[in-house]
This record gives structure tokens, sequence and C-alpha cells, in this order.
């Protein structure tokens, strides 16, 4: 290989919409790179001009599958959605919703390789007619600079600013505000534990075309008082929320690799999730899950009245957060974006 430093070329919009998790986990891997890899590459972002040895499209623009049609680069896409996850996320006329699925699949063939956060979906792309030759695997990382346990009374300073007490038990969820989210059922167990505090920090991140936008709407005003909706919070303050939350709570119906997890298991916080095939190969068992509203109120319940069980789960995610280390995924990235380059030389 030449000596000199490969430039990576990163093309992405997904920090025009704030309060979802694509637009994190961008930050994150572009940062990793950056800080970690700068001995080997030179990154770029959304440079138009510039010829780059590797081009990394984070997000499915037209203008993007334009700029793949540069065969001397390396093409690489960044697969954080199927088609089929797009139902529950956003509502749109049925031939625009089918084009636009039809366009992603094309996207992804066009590109020399695609990525994928989470192992379970690399059959649906085959399914889809794409190579599987072409197809990696590379979780999302979150940094644990930005994600981290505070100590005890930087915890009650931001339970206070929140209006929170330090016995009360915080039941916390983040994301967009739509229907895959399973924010209503987040709402519904919070009518069957009255007692405990649920707080919700997220909006809708795309407007009036979220999925379930017009049932979910008035949600915050409709919620029993132990329910609190905080809107989306910028996310260099989210690492106070996983400090002043009990648990962790995603009902989500639907998911790749949230890296609100990832965000959560930083500051040690249990976990309580939706019973998915998706998250076996990536939490390796360290979560509570149930499949109801009634089940999901009995862990919540055991988790908060058994110490021993909550610290245990403390520790699972403690277990999480040390896999997904800064280290072991930059690593993967490093053998990846060197394979890739060296690959497209010998051709």
């Amino acid at each position: 290989m030449n000596s000199k430093k490969i430039s990576i070329n990163m093309f992405s919009s997904a920090d025009k919409v704030a309060g979802q998790g694509v637009g994190s986990a961008y930050q994150e891997q572009v940062n990793l790179i950056r800080e970690g890899a700068k001995d080997l590459f030179d990154v770029h972002i959304n440079n138009w001009t510039k010829k780059t040895d590797i081009q990394h499209f984070h997000t499915v623009d037209p203008q993007f599958l334009l700029k793949m049609q540069n065969r001397k680069a390396v093409n690489i896409a960044y697969c954080h959605f199927l088609p089929d996850t797009l139902d529950g996320s956003v509502t749109l006329p049925l031939p625009l919703m089918k084009a636009f699925s039809q366009y992603v699949v094309q996207f992804y063939k066009a590109a020399d390789r695609l990525v994928v956060v989470n192992p379970c979906f690399i059959p649906d792309l085959v399914k889809l007619g794409i190579d599987r030759s072409k197809i990696y695997y590379i979780p999302n990382y979150v940094s644990k600079d930005k994600f981290y346990l505070k100590n005890k009374e930087e915890k009650l300073k931001i339970r206070k600013k929140y209006g929170f007490k330090e016995s009360d038990f915080i039941v916390f969820d983040a994301g967009q505000v739509q229907t895959r989210k399973g924010v209503l059922d987040f709402v519904d167990v919070a009518r069957l534990l009255p007692e405990f505090k649920f707080v919700c920090a997220g909006g809708f991140s795309f407007g009036m075309i979220t999925d379930g936008y017009d049932e979910l709407k008035n949600i915050d005003i409709e919620s029993p008082d132990n329910v609190h909706f905080l809107g989306i919070i910028p996310r260099e303050e989210m690492v106070d929320m996983y400090n002043m939350a009990d648990v962790l709570f995603m009902p989500s119906y639907n998911e790749l690799f949230p890296m609100t997890i990832l965000e959560a298991v930083n500051a040690n916080v249990p976990l309580v999730l939706r019973d998915l095939d998706l998250y076996e190969e990536i939490l390796f068992d360290h979560y509570l899950k149930a499949d109801d509203n009634l089940d999901f109120a009995k862990v919540l319940n055991d988790l908060k009245n058994n110490p021993a069980l909550y610290q245990t789960m403390q520790e699972h995610s403690k277990a999480i957060s040390d896999f997904y280390s800064k280290e072991n995924v930059l690593e993967m990235w490093k053998k990846f974006y060197l394979d890739a380059y060296n690959e497209k030389q010998d051709k």
C-alpha cells in the first residue's frame, strides 16, 4: 500500500434533522475516524470538488447517487434502514412510498460496499437482490467522553433542574415521536404505574409526515400527570437525561441499532426493551424484555423493587458499553477502509 494517507469524503445530510439517530451515528462515526485514525486517513465533509480515494455516503440523497457514478473512488453506502422499516416512520402517498423504496434499493446496489449497523438485516438485503459479498456489518458507536456516568451530586442537580426528586423512579425514553417507537405503549404503561415518572425526550423530527402525527400530536396534553414529554433535547445535553434516568424503556416495534441504547449503557442505565429478534445479536441478552404492556409494567416494577436485580442489570449495561468500545469499533473501521481501498487498487 502507498505510504500516503487515504482520503475519505463523508457525504451526509443527516445533521439537518434534529432528534434522529442517523444524525448522531454520523457525527460519532466521523469523529471516531478523524480522531482515532488520523495517521491513516484524511477526512473531508461534503466536499463536492475534492477527488478522494473513498466516498462514504451516510444518507441516500439523490445528489449522492449521482456522485457515486465516480467509479475511480471506492463508493461506500451506509444502510441505516430498509424500505420496509420506513413504514411506521413516515407517511407518504402509496405511489411515492413505492418509488422511494425502489430508489433506496437502487442506491444500495450502486455502492461498491454496503455497511449495515445490525447483522440481522443482511438476509433482507440479499432478498432485495444485493450481493452478499459486498455487505459488511460494523456496529454504531458512542463516545464515552460525551456519554458517561456522573456522580450522585451531579445527578441530583439534574433532577432538580427538571423538577424531579431524588426518590422518584424515572423511566426514560428518547427518540422521534412516531408510531413505530411505541409511544402510545409508553403512555399506557405509565397509566399502569402511576407512582413512577415517565420521561420522554424527542419530537416530530419529520413534522406532519411523521407516521401517526394526527394521533400523536397532542399526546403530551392527553397523557397522565406522571408522563413528561420534554421535546427534542440537544445531543450535547442528552448525557444529563441518562444520568437522571433509573431505566431506559424502549417499547419500539422496529429498530436497527438504536444510538439511544449505546448512549444509555455508557451511564450504566438498565434496559427494558420489546422482545425483538434484532436485539439478540447485538445486545447478547444483557437486557430485560417483554411483549405487552402488562408485562412491561411488571418488569419495571420488579426493577424498582428488587435492588439485586437492578444492580445486575446495571452490570449488564456496562458489559454492552465495554463491548462497543472505541478501540473495538475503530479497529473494524480501519480494516474495512484499508481493505476497500486495496481492493479498488487491485482492480
